[in-house]
């Protein structure tokens, strides 16, 4: 193909001018401003109209020119392109739904719905095409047309432009700041910014709207009324959103890289070290309860996963969650999981309340009634702490959870101050006696990134408190069984202390000789950049 007609194609970006990702910068034009730049101005395929005529052969109508995108290898393509062949995918969709007896409506399968939908793309996308052919004498390659379809795919049944970011496995976080100010995050890299995911504010909140939709786990919307969203996305990706309250649309997603980690991979990822991995397989089999705490993206939900594969196969346990992310029920190794999400509202408040909800702590309750030998939480946020500790205390044991805290020590006033969020009822006295009463370890999870200095991210566990029973003044005590050794150069968590439940831990299989190593398992200190010993 000629180098000139190659340029005029919807999809082309003249060799050598395709941009990088920028680096992240405080100053200068946005990843927008600076993809159009380096972009030659050329006309898209739909925006070149026939002699005495306002639409292409195929009756696409005549659309401005728009900026394409790119993202690895792939082809770019003209989004205004794609989103004109959605609207008329999703027509001729819903004509054929409609038409079919049984294929309408709720009744419809996902499955059955993007199958249809995957060919009339293909079909549309073949029009397009040929309309192309005959305005330019000259033909898209199969590699434009295959892009051009995933993208119109994309917009219809997954995320959009932001598909290709989720397709990614290295990509951590996405962090979005109105459409045109999009960053990522990967494996031991700092924030870089990407081109945008939209032509608009008003096209973001429409593809949010649409993942909303598409969600499938009840009321879950963004609009005036319900200015927050929190969904999972496919591959287990936790997205939140928010508009109206805003200046503009704000979306952060996280990705769990290590969807089906065991304790022994996370000893191979360096979270943990082989004691630490065997003592807390031996607290599940004990049923102790286990409350795993840490600041956001450090890795508790994978440990809190990875520890509940120690659980034995045949045992019945629930999960509470939000948003799912822990997925116990598809991984396999556990044969009788009940799964539970929480359900937000519709927006409309009744005597108080939004209408429609349903709180992790409203099904507590009806979990108990499952006839399950264990409950675990993905994340503890609220009131819904106090069922949690009374399950601990009134159950058979080995109930977990997670929780957010930003220091070890700092769980118990933590725990108060959630209960107190519970009922007027409640007391800081009570709310130490129920912590005392209910959980037997803290298992602290930790983060040193130094991407900043050209190093990496160390995500470990850093300490392994169990709580003894009240302390002095009313308060739980706590015994460190694993903490960091400043003074040996290590930050993550090696043996200090027995724990009081040794007996149980030894009958569950554990060797107490490991404890008795002070450095534990790991071969050396860990190595930093700044800070730690050389």
């Amino acid at each position: 193909m000629d180098p000139a007609d190659q340029a005029a194609l919807p999809w082309a970006v003249v060799p050598g001018t395709r941009p990088a990702e920028p680096e992240p910068s405080g100053a200068g034009p946005r990843a927008g401003a600076r993809v159009a730049a380096a972009r030659p101005s050329v006309p898209s395929a739909a925006s070149v109209p026939t002699p005495g005529a306002t639409s292409t052969p195929s009756g696409l109508p005549v659309l401005p020119a728009t900026g394409t995108w790119e993202v690895g290898s792939v082809p770019a393509v003209d989004p205004q392109v794609a989103r004109e062949l959605k609207r008329q995918v999703a027509t001729e969709l819903h004509q054929q739904l409609s038409r079919a007896p049984g294929t309408h409506g709720p009744d419809t399968d996902r499955a059955t719905r993007r199958q249809r939908g995957r060919a009339l793309i293909e079909e549309a996308v073949a029009r397009w095409s040929d309309a192309y052919a005959v305005t330019h004498g000259v033909s898209p390659t199969r590699e434009q047309d295959r892009a051009l379809a995933e993208a119109v795919y994309d917009l219809m049944f997954r995320a959009g432009r932001l598909q290709p970011y989720l397709d990614d496995p290295d990509i951590e976080n996405i962090v979005i700041n109105g459409c045109d100010d999009v960053w990522v995050s990967r494996v031991h890299q700092p924030l870089r910014q990407v081109p945008p995911v939209a032509n608009s504010d008003a096209e973001l909140v429409e593809l949010l709207q649409d993942l909303a939709r598409q969600h499938g786990g009840g009321e879950r919307t963004l609009s005036t009324a319900s200015p927050t969203l929190a969904l999972r996305l496919e591959g287990g990706m936790r997205l939140q959103a928010l508009t109206e309250v805003t200046p503009r649309p704000y979306v952060a997603i996280r990705r769990h890289r290590v969807a089906s980690a065991t304790l022994a991979d996370l000893v191979t990822l360096g979270t943990v070290d082989s004691t630490i991995a065997a003592f807390l397989a031996s607290a599940i089999r004990a049923r102790k309860n286990v409350m795993i705490t840490g600041t956001q993206g450090v890795g508790k939900t994978s440990l809190l996963r990875a520890m509940a594969a120690e659980i034995p196969p045949d045992e019945r346990i629930g999960t509470l969650e939000s948003e799912f992310e822990l997925w116990l029920h598809t991984l396999g190794h556990l044969r009788q999981v009940v799964p539970m999400e929480a359900r937000e509202g519709n927006g409309e408040r009744v005597d108080g309340r939004v209408a429609g909800e349903l709180t992790i702590g409203e099904l507590i309750p009806a979990a108990l009634r499952m006839t399950l030998s264990r409950i675990i939480v993905g994340e503890v946020r609220s009131g819904e702490v106090v069922p949690m500790l009374r399950v601990m205390t009134n159950g058979e044991g080995g109930s977990m959870c997670t929780l957010h805290a930003r220091g070890p020590h700092m769980v118990v006033d933590r725990i108060a101050e959630l209960c107190l969020e519970y009922g007027s009822h409640m007391t800081d006295s009570l709310a130490y006696r129920l912590t005392a009463n209910a959980v037997d370890l803290i298992v602290h999870v930790a983060m040193v990134d130094e991407t900043a200095v050209g190093g990496q991210r160390h995500r470990f566990v850093s300490h392994v408190l169990e709580v003894t029973g009240l302390g002095e003044n009313g308060r739980p005590a706590l015994n460190t069984v694993f903490g960091p050794r400043p003074d040996l150069g290590e930050p993550r968590a090696v043996p200090h202390t027995p724990p009081h439940c040794l007996d149980d831990l030894r009958r569950a299989g554990f060797d107490a000789g490991l404890l008795q190593s002070a450095y534990g398992s790991w071969s050396a200190p860990l190595s930093l950049r700044i800070g730690g010993l050389r």
